[in-house]
């Protein structure tokens, strides 16, 4: 071959051959991809942990954290199928069951992290102090809005004593700030939030009133599951192993999610680390237990309907035997959410 063009042209087209080959590996198995649906609450956060610890490892799923600032939008999205995972609160997930939704819960996303938040400037001791005030819910079908109809009950309060909103986790500090609201019930950062805007005060915590409180749990389509075992198997090791790092890493953790929660590092690494009894990411298996105890407070306030059995509920298969920390690299960390 002595033709200095052909060389040429063999050479150029071996060239890109190369990078190609280089460029998508096909002697790889292709990585899976997985969109995941949360809001930005520290009951989520070992959500976008397991999204960027799945692109930062070796793993066979990529996991795709997309945020929502309300639940409705993710009820809907999983009925329509565009998405087939995200977290939602637990009621909110028996009450979908309830209505013959195919969806079953994977693992908690969490424990504790609620707290009653009141205006500042308010004397109350306690929820009878409240009568005839507003409180703002995340939705009528979440635990903060089981506790605080519990704690009314407790004090001998009626339903229709003190008045409820449904606002998004978001919107709650600046609506206190605003006046417009006289207290909120929800998750972490928002009552940090206003307590360090210096608008509002603990009233009660949730793990106080009911130990290991439980809100927010991840649930999978049943197609997912059915069809794809071994992307929810992926996904709920990452879920529960992401838990266990950020038990142990909670600066990183802050770190790592408030670009993916759009919020300050600062503020979610207070939240973790000045008080980390506040919220926990062990213990991520529900008993069955639990469970009934929070479909019987659904019930007592009319918000569920029907004793579903608790096997039509859940789906513990996935759920790993041992727990170990994720492997999360922080030395990829840009400050942006990855890729």
């Amino acid at each position: 071959m002595k033709n200095p063009t052909v060389r040429w042209t063999i050479g150029v087209v071996a060239a890109i051959l190369l990078i190609v080959l280089l460029r998508f590996k096909p002697w790889e198995k292709p990585v899976k991809a997985l969109t995941v649906a949360f809001i930005p609450v520290t009951c989520h956060l070992t959500c976008p942990i397991t999204d960027y610890a799945s692109k930062t490892t070796t793993t066979g799923t990529h996991f795709d954290a997309m945020r929502f600032t309300e639940f409705p939008s993710i009820v809907e999205s999983l009925k329509s199928k565009k998405l087939l995972a995200g977290f939602l609160t637990v009621p909110l997930a028996m009450k979908l069951r309830e209505q013959g939704a195919p969806i079953r819960i994977c693992c908690l996303g969490h424990r504790d992290g609620s707290q009653l938040i009141i205006r500042k400037e308010l004397t109350a001791k306690s929820l009878v102090d409240l009568k005839g005030m507003t409180i703002a819910i995340p939705s009528p079908l979440s635990n903060e809005n089981f506790v605080i109809r519990k704690v009314m009950k407790d004090q001998g309060l009626k339903p229709t004593d003190i008045k409820f909103q449904v606002l998004a986790p978001p919107d709650m500090p600046a609506a206190l700030s605003a006046k417009a609201i006289d207290g909120f019930i929800v998750a972490e950062p928002f009552c940090t939030k206003s307590e360090t805007e210096g608008s509002g005060r603990v009233l009660y915590r949730a793990a106080d009133i009911w130990p290991h409180y439980i809100s927010c749990c991840l649930v999978a389509h049943t197609d997912l599951i059915k069809n794809h075992p071994e992307q929810i198997r992926d996904l709920v090791r990452g879920i529960v192993e992401s838990g266990e790092w950020a038990e142990t890493n909670r600066s990183d953790a802050a770190k790592l999610v408030a670009p993916y929660f759009r919020q300050d590092a600062k503020l979610l690494d207070k939240i973790l680390n000045a008080t980390p009894t506040r919220v926990s990411y062990r213990m991520l298996n529900p008993t069955d237990e639990e469970l009934q105890k929070i479909m019987d407070m659904g019930i007592s306030i009319g918000q569920l309907k029907v004793k579903t059995p608790i096997s039509d509920i859940i789906d513990r298969d996935y759920i790993p035997a041992e727990v170990h920390a994720a492997k999360v690299d922080m030395a990829q960390f840009t400050g942006k959410v990855h890729p």
